[in-house]
């Protein structure tokens, strides 16, 4: 099955907004981000179900599903931003129609739990996805980071190449292959379905609130799994915010890089942060020695 490279976002063009994890407690920041994007030339469109709720989600399933697949289905939407991530969308990666997905490509955004659906996306549909800002989570505040919405828009609007370099090297070294990640504790949750890409690829990852031995534990997990240690042909860090020993981390990631001996470098704006690299899931890549290049 062939990659999928969604058309490119065009000022006046339709942007849907979805919120298939956390519920959203309050409609200001939504309103925000809408009024944000219209700003920058865009029509905004909210999915029906985005504020309801249910516990700690935002809506039913069956809600969330079916304002994704009417947002896939309708033409004059071409772009589709989640608005928050929190948890939910594993609880629907059996009940999507990828099939409508792959029929119907176009942009899709967001990071955090949202990288449960972009990594399935890209596995399922072939459809490259975006590790991207979010409505609410960026937009929706007032103070809007111009490096993450200027970055994010550019590889939404345009085509070109990519060059960033890294801070820190941990293992030297030229690798390829697509980019695929997210966050670790999502996509670490994702164990047991079929997720992981039948091509060699760059695992890109980034955590927070989590303390190391967690992190040592997701990234045991992930690497027993065969195809995983398999097809990683590099890794690329970004920022694990708020753990409790950066000494230990330092150490752990030296020792997955050596342990693989595969190039690892990691000092990305791959984040939780304000300011936020927006990375396409699925984009041919390639690391030499401490820079990652990607095509968009």
């Amino acid at each position: 099955m062939n990659i999928i490279k969604p058309n490119k976002l065009q000022k006046g063009d339709k942007i849907g907004i979805v919120a298939p994890a956390g519920c959203v407690d309050s409609q200001s920041g939504a309103l925000k981000s809408k009024i944000f994007l219209e700003k920058c030339g865009y029509e905004v469109v909210f999915g029906k179900n985005i504020f309801n709720k249910n516990r700690y989600l935002a809506g039913s399933d069956d809600e969330k599903i079916q304002d994704l697949h009417e947002f896939f289905e309708n033409d004059e939407i071409k772009a589709i931003l989640c608005l928050r991530g929190g948890y939910g969308c594993i609880r629907l990666a059996e009940k999507i129609d990828y099939d409508l997905v792959r029929n119907n490509p176009k942009i899709f955004a967001g990071y955090s739990d949202i990288s449960a659906l972009c990594a399935l996306f890209f596995k399922r549909s072939k459809l490259i996805t975006y590790h991207a800002p979010m409505a609410q989570s960026d937009f929706g505040t007032d103070n809007i980071s111009d490096f993450t919405s200027s970055d994010m828009l550019k590889i939404f609007s345009k085509s070109g190449e990519e060059c960033i370099k890294g801070k820190t090297l941990y293992k030297s070294g030229n690798a390829e292959g697509v980019l695929f990640g997210g966050n670790l504790a999502t996509l670490t949750s994702l164990a047991g379905l079929d997720f992981i890409p039948d091509e060699k690829f760059i695992f890109f990852t980034e955590e927070i609130n989590e303390p190391v031995y967690k992190i040592d534990r997701m990234f045991t997990q992930l690497l027993n799994i065969g195809k995983f240690r398999q097809n990683i042909s590099g890794i690329v860090l970004g920022e694990f915010l708020n753990t409790d020993d950066s000494v230990w981390l330092e150490e752990l990631f030296s020792e997955l890089a050596n342990e693989l001996n595969i190039p690892t470098v990691g000092g990305f704006k791959i984040t939780h942060s304000r300011e936020k690299l927006t990375i396409p899931v699925g984009e041919k890549a390639k690391i030499i020695d401490n820079t990652l290049t990607f095509t968009y």
